[in-house]
Order: C-alpha cells, then sequence, then structure tokens
C-alpha cells in the first residue's frame, strides 16, 4: 500500500514507524527539514521537504499513485486543504485528517466532511481521544490501561502484580485449572521493562504488568483474583484546562453518577473561560504544584487527581505531589514515552499517552479490511487488533493450537455468533468469527497474512 503521511511530528512519525515496518511504501512530507530528515534516517521511508497542501509537492510525494493519505500537521487548515487537494487533484481514494479545533468537531458541522464539501473521510481528534481514555481510566482505577472490544464485551486491562494478588508464583497453566470457568486470558507480560508473549508455564511474580483480554461480565472477578477492587470515585481533582481537562469536566457532568469535580489551571485567562463553560465543576486559577492551593482543594480526601496540562514533567511531578498529599490515585498524561520509566518511583498508578491514542484510532483506520479496533500498546511495541475472520483465510476450518502462530502473537478472546468464548487450543476457526488478538509490532503483517485483513483497505 502506498500511503502518504503529512506531517512528521510524534504523530506522524509514529504512523511512518508502523506502517514502514509493515513493508508498506510510505512518504512523510513535513515544511520542517529536519522533522523529514530525521524520519528517512531512522525509519524505512522516503521523505519531501515542503508544504503538504501544495499540490506540486504532493505530487512529488507520489500523490498521483497513493493509496491513502494521513493529513497529521499541526494546522487543522493544513490538514483540511490537505485533503481537498487529495481529492479534487490526485483522486486519492481515502483521506484521513487530524482536527483539533473543537468548532470543527461540533456534530451539528458534521456534514462538512462530505465529498462535496472537503472530502475527508476519517476525522481524528486527538484531544477527544485521549479525554475518552482517561474517562476510562477513571472508571477502573485499580488498572494501569483499559481498553474495550467487542462493542464492550470484552476488555483489554493492565494490572500491576503486588503482594495482594492471589496467584504470584502459579503458573498461567495452573490459572487456568483453578478458575475453568473464568473468561480472561493473560496475553503479555511486562517484566523488567520487556514486554513478552507468555507461554503456559510462565509464572506470575510481583511487579509483573500484566495485560488481560477478559469478559467484561467477568471484569470484578478477574479484578479480585488479580487482588484489585475498584473503588467508587467520588471526587476528582483534573490539573490542566486544556480541550483535555475541559473534555473530562463535561463528561463528568454529564455522568449519571454525580462526581464532585475541580479544576486547576494556571492561565487566568483560561480559568475563567472553562469556568463559564461549566456548570457544577469548580474552577481554581494557580499552579497545580502548589502544595498551598492543593490542600485548599482538599486533596487528602479526593479519589483521583488527573494531571492533564500539555508539559509531561509538570504532570509528573503534579501526580507525584498529589500521592504525598495523600491522594489514593493519580494519573498523568504522558507525551513521552521515555518518562513512563519514571512512573513506578514517582508512585504514579497510571498514564494516559496521547501519542498512543491517537496513532490507535488512525491504525484503526488504516487495516480497514475486516478489522474493527486497534489499540496500540506502549512505544509501539504491540498492537491489540480486533479482527473477522475472513472465508479466504487459511486458518479456517483448523483448531487454535494446529496453527502456526507468530511466537508473539496470541488470541485473547474470540465471539462466535453472539457468544464470547476464552480460546483454548481445541476451539476452532470459522468464517465469521470475531477475535482479539494481541501481537508483537514485528508480527503484525504475518497475523494479517492469516486472518486476511488486509486485502479490501477499500
Amino acid at each position: 500500500m502506498k500511503v502518504i503521511i503529512c506531517g512528521a511530528g510524534q504523530v506522524g512519525w509514529q504512523i511512518a514507524r508502523h506502517l514502514s515496518s509493515e513493508k508498506n511504501d510510505v512518504t512523510v512530507v513535513d515544511n520542517n527539514s529536519e522533522l523529514v530528515a530525521r524520519a528517512v534516517d531512522t525509519l524505512d521511508v522516503n521523505g519531501i521537504a515542503g508544504n503538504a497542501s501544495y499540490p506540486d509537492v504532493l505530487s512529488m510525494a507520489g500523490a498521483g499513485d497513493a493509496d491513502m493519505i494521513i493529513a497529521a500537521t499541526y494546522s487543522d487548515e493544513v490538514n483540511m486543504v490537505t485533503c481537498q487537494v487529495a481529492h479534487s487533484v490526485f483522486k486519492i481514494p481515502r483521506k484521513i485528517a487530524r482536527l483539533r479545533g473543537q468548532s470543527y468537531l461540533d456534530a451539528i458541522y458534521s456534514d462538512l466532511y462530505q465529498r462535496d464539501h472537503l472530502p475527508i473521510d476519517v476525522v481524528i481528534s486527538p484531544e477527544k481521544e485521549v479525554a475518552i481514555q482517561a474517562l476510562r481510566q477513571l472508571r477502573s482505577p485499580a488498572t494501569f490501561d483499559t481498553e474495550p472490544f467487542m462493542e464492550g464485551k470484552v476488555e483489554l486491562l493492565g494490572l500491576i502484580l503486588t503482594e495482594e494478588c492471589n496467584v504470584l508464583n502459579t503458573s498461567l497453566r495452573q490459572l487456568s485449572e483453578l478458575f475453568p470457568n473464568l473468561r480472561a486470558n493473560i496475553v503479555a507480560i511486562r517484566r523488567n521493562g520487556a514486554l513478552m508473549v507468555p507461554d503456559s508455564q510462565e509464572q506470575l511474580i510481583v511487579d509483573d504488568q500484566v495485560y488481560v483480554c477478559t469478559n467484561a461480565d467477568d471484569k470484578e472477578r478477574c479484578l479480585e483474583i488479580f487482588g484489585k477492587t475498584n473503588k467508587k470515585q467520588d471526587r476528582v481533582i483534573i490539573i490542566g484546562g486544556g480541550n483535555v481537562g475541559l473534555m473530562v469536566a463535561k463528561s463528568l457532568e454529564n455522568n449519571a453518577i454525580k462526581i464532585h469535580t475541580k479544576i486547576i489551571e494556571s492561565n487566568r485567562e483560561c480559568a475563567e473561560r472553562i469556568a463559564d463553560q461549566l456548570e457544577r465543576t469548580i474552577v481554581l486559577h494557580g499552579d497545580g504544584l502548589d502544595m498551598e492551593l492543593l490542600e485548599e482543594a482538599n486533596i487528602s480526601k479526593t479519589d483521583t487527581v488527573l494531571a492533564v496540562t500539555d508539559d509531561d514533567k509538570t504532570n509528573l511531578l503534579a501526580c507525584a505531589r498529589a500521592k504525598s498529599l495523600g491522594c489514593p490515585m493519580v494519573v498523568a498524561l504522558i507525551n513521552d514515552p521515555t518518562l513512563t520509566t519514571l512512573m513506578s518511583p514517582l508512585n504514579i498508578d497510571a498514564s494516559v499517552n496521547p501519542r498512543a491514542t491517537t496513532v490507535s484510532s488512525i491504525l484503526r483506520h488504516v487495516r480497514h479490511g475486516r478489522v474493527k479496533a486497534v489499540y496500540s500498546i506502549g512505544d509501539a511495541e504491540a498492537e491489540v487488533i480486533e479482527a473477522q475472520v475472513m472465508s479466504t483465510s487459511p486458518i479456517v476450518g483448523s483448531m487454535i493450537k494446529d496453527v502456526e502462530w507468530p511466537n508473539g502473537s496470541i488470541i485473547g478472546s474470540i465471539q462466535k455468533n453472539s457468544e464470547i468464548f476464552r480460546p483454548k487450543g481445541s476451539t476452532k476457526i470459522e468464517e465469521g468469527d470475531i477475535v482479539v488478538i494481541f501481537t508483537l509490532s514485528q508480527d503484525v503483517s504475518e497475523v494479517e497474512r492469516l486472518f486476511q485483513v488486509n486485502i479490501d483497505f477499500f
């Protein structure tokens, strides 16, 4: 597949990294020649320095025979014009644009993106995606990561194992024998910084970060087995009143369960603006690192602090300070994945990665075929893919144990008709089945081949 990626920033670079590693023909376009050079030097991609919305620049990038264009520059307007030029001049069949301006995203203007207006097939909003992920984290405080699949009937849970875990030093095979009716499957373990797909003999130890694929109805029992409980979130403090903080606050105000919410924002003008847009949320003007202000906000009696400023270090320090003042659950927005190693020393419970959530959203549409959802794990280390088995798949009619799976792949859940099962070796894979599969990044292309999810992109 030939793809043009406009914008070589964090999101564009990450998408280029994903797609180029899977042997796609990728060209990166950016008006910053240094960013283009970085992409060309570190990835197997072509690069063009220039304005992405200019027809001659797109022509040099190969727009004449491109299959897809992803407009992910920092300018909404450049992204929209790029898609228009890609459609009107080059007839590129699939166009994805990242838009951040909230007015552009208002539902009443959704007709704007039809082919006879602005021909954008998919609109991605980073702030919206991050806000959704942050809300999921608030609803699941016992986890450090959570993502729904199969229309919410299955969840991927990230859990850090502590001494309270009831199944420490237990092999995965024994775990299946101890809880035969539990519809949950451990699909990955991060140990000493390395992510791996475990075999049945692998034992669970303290400080393991495990990824569990579980039926939503079995979630609470699953958490209990691993020594976790989801406590009710009644009081939340949001540090940072930008688009993400505002979206989270609005969602909490609309929640059926009443949640007492406060926002701390350092910019007075921004604080006054969001105060006008919120009804029940208390907005405080000040520094989220100010101990007196945190104590004034009653931090010790708050259930969760969510730090979502545009500065990673501020978010990490604000969470660390909130934790030291008695807040039991702190969540930090972290753009730079290398900073996640500081979470454990700073006693931070969970993080939200804007880049990963945006990349996941774009990949969901790039892997178009029969793919229903994609979630990116860590620093592009792995993906969790929900896909439907097609009649042309070479694994149709085979039992799971008879398929030559890549070493870095494992099925977490399988749905037949409307019933969801924990996969077993004897489970037969049939046309129409929907599976949730965890795969390390280097094995994505092989998984696509097995499921034949890449034969009808458009």
